[in-house]
């Protein structure tokens, strides 16, 4: 016979010294979280909100911002669309963010459906070399096509002495687009790649059962479904091509063809007497359009829970046969790559080993280490080297960081503000790079207690504006891992007693790590191969690989331009390898 007996009763008190739920001090009743949420906000709103206020007040001031004075006006309007050949300027970017986007999801969108829904050789890989071109700048890779495919470039030269001549032009409009295009495809391809990924394959296997072919099947029930993700990457392809300035200063400036950017970089950087006025008039106008084609995004794509194919049952996707269409797949998209990025960096990295690159004569009569000696025994090459990899290094760590902090307040509080702090990481996605270094340089010129002057021309202010420029790249990398943890670990964390602050350190820190790591890749990355804002911020002694190479290239010093562009390359290469090994295996990076 067993026989019950009582547990010890604990004494009155011990189990509240025990498990007592820690205190927090709130000075004034505002608690630590509280003042973490709102220093988000604040720090965002700041950093969105310095180039954007000073452009648009100085499109309205008849004086720079950094002299004293100056009046109301609207003379920079005026003088913009009646004095400035404006309108071509419009017309040409019009036609060149246009073709530039229509390329990109001609590329891009076939493929994805091509790699991801039918049976491919080698998919795998050729998923991999897709994604290539996006760790090349454009700036780059523009340099690339004009040393293997312009007019004087390795294999036009033998075009034309095989047939007499070149079947196309670099230096147009369609040339500019077909590089931009090649640069900028990736985007697009991520994005319907991964739509097609996560959708349910079961409206394809019943097309199937009513007797549709591969084709069919594609045409009519997988296309429709990727419009929220082509949408997206057509707004998102088309606001780049309107502020890029690397493809179309390298290919407009030498046959007059202007652009947006090309138009601000002439008329601020390169102008004697620059008219600040028609500038700051210039940016607002492409800020407003930017900012439109956001909101025309968001009323495309509101009723898009039309398109949702993902629920809780989920079919195992079956892929297509496309029988001998699936040869010719495989050689377009190898086409892409090889002959839009692959040739392009080849011809690079010869050039820089050269003193004369052409097919003309033997590359290997002038195989030399000059170009390499040149860049390392200039200190201002070196300086620049070492510039953009403090910028890169110490801008990518602290996005990060700040793309955690920004998430956790948007997405994993109660904030009453919380979607406004989403807002303000994702704006600057829609900002162009050269509105943000024009920005930025007004706004060091209106910042109070001496701050402007200790920014202004140093890398701290390049740091500032690149880390803008990749805010929203780290917060949309790191917002799905959050989402994905479980909300009760936050529950049982208050229901102990832990407040806001501390659930982070305590729970959830080590659970977004992978997701922290992936972001600092993806900004280090951005960072190395941005340039754009710099024109306006960096000064002499503060260049950036970016900058120098575009200084370099105006001078007609294509073997130094290729060294750098190589070193750059070879940098990039080297930290995706690197970071590839660190996180194999977290699948959350």
């Amino acid at each position: 016979m067993s026989t019950l007996t009582q547990p010890p009763r604990t004494p009155a008190g011990e189990h509240e010294k025990t498990f007592k739920p820690p205190r927090y001090r709130r000075p004034l009743g505002i608690g630590r979280d509280q003042v973490v949420q709102y220093g988000v906000l604040a720090f965002l709103a700041v950093l969105v909100l310095a180039p954007i206020v000073p452009t648009l007040y100085q499109s309205v001031r008849n004086r720079p911002l950094y002299e004293a004075g100056g009046a109301f006006t609207l003379s920079g309007y005026t003088r913009l669309f009646t004095d400035a050949g404006f309108g071509d300027v419009a017309l040409n970017t019009l036609l060149f963010a246009g073709l530039t986007t229509l390329l990109s999801l001609a590329i891009a969108i076939p493929m994805a459906i091509v790699v991801v829904r039918t049976k491919l050789p080698g998919g795998r890989l050729i998923a991999l070399a897709m994604q290539w071109p996006f760790f090349i700048s454009s700036l780059i890779l523009g340099f690339g096509w004009i040393i293997m495919y312009g007019p004087a470039g390795f294999v036009s030269i033998q075009i034309q002495q095989v047939f007499g001549g070149v079947p196309w032009n670099l230096y147009s409009i369609p040339g500019m687009a077909l590089t931009e295009a090649v640069a900028l495809a990736p985007i697009a391809y991520v994005f319907c790649a991964g739509a097609l990924r996560q959708s349910d394959a079961s409206l394809e296997s019943a097309a199937q059962v009513c007797g549709a072919g591969p084709l069919r099947i594609l045409m009519q029930v997988v296309v429709p479904l990727l419009r929220p993700p082509i949408v997206y990457s057509a707004i998102l392809v088309f606001s780049v091509s309107l502020e890029t300035l690397s493809v179309p200063l390298l290919y407009g400036q030498p046959v007059d063809i202007d652009v947006f950017s090309t138009f601000l970089y002439h008329n601020g950087l390169q102008s004697v007497d620059p008219d600040y006025t028609m500038l700051g008039a210039a940016s607002t106008i492409i800020l407003f359009v930017t900012l439109s084609l956001v909101a025309v995004q968001a009323k495309l794509l509101k009723d898009a829970a039309r398109f949702v194919s993902v629920r809780g049952k989920v079919t195992r996707p079956r892929k297509l046969d496309l029988g001998w269409l699936k040869w010719v797949s495989i050689v377009c998209i190898w086409l892409y790559v090889i002959a839009g990025a692959l040739i392009p960096i080849l011809g690079l990295v010869l050039r820089s080993f050269t003193l004369i690159f052409t097919p003309l004569q033997s590359p290997l009569k002038t195989v030399t280490t000059k170009n390499y000696e040149i860049v390392f025994g200039s200190d201002n090459y070196v300086q620049s080297l070492w510039n953009s990899l403090i910028v890169a290094g110490i801008g990518s760590v602290t996005i990060s960081a700040i793309a955690v902090l920004a998430v956790m307040v948007a997405r994993r509080s109660t904030f009453r503000f919380g979607r406004a702090v989403e807002y303000l990481a994702l704006i600057p996605q829609s900002l162009p790079g050269i509105i943000i270094g024009i920005g930025f340089f007004w706004a060091f010129a209106l910042a109070p207690f001496g701050i402007g002057s200790v920014l202004q021309g140093t890398v701290y202010a390049v740091i500032i504006a690149f880390g803008m420029r990749a805010l929203p790249s780290a917060f949309g990398s790191i917002a799905p891992a959050i989402m994905q943890i479980g909300g009760e670990l936050d529950n049982a964390a208050r229901v102990s007693g832990a407040d806001w602050v501390m659930t982070f350190f305590r729970v959830l820190r080590a659970l977004v790590t992978p997701a922290f790591a992936g972001a600092l890749v993806l900004t280090f990355v951005i960072m190395l191969k941005e340039y754009s804002p710099a024109v306006f911020l960096s000064s002499a002694d503060n260049n950036i690989l970016g900058t120098t190479m575009l200084s370099l290239w105006t001078q007609g010093r294509a073997g130094s331009v290729a060294a750098l562009a190589t070193l750059q390359i070879a940098i990039t290469a080297v930290f995706v390898a690197l970071a590839g090994l660190l996180m194999k295996g977290k699948h959350h990076a």
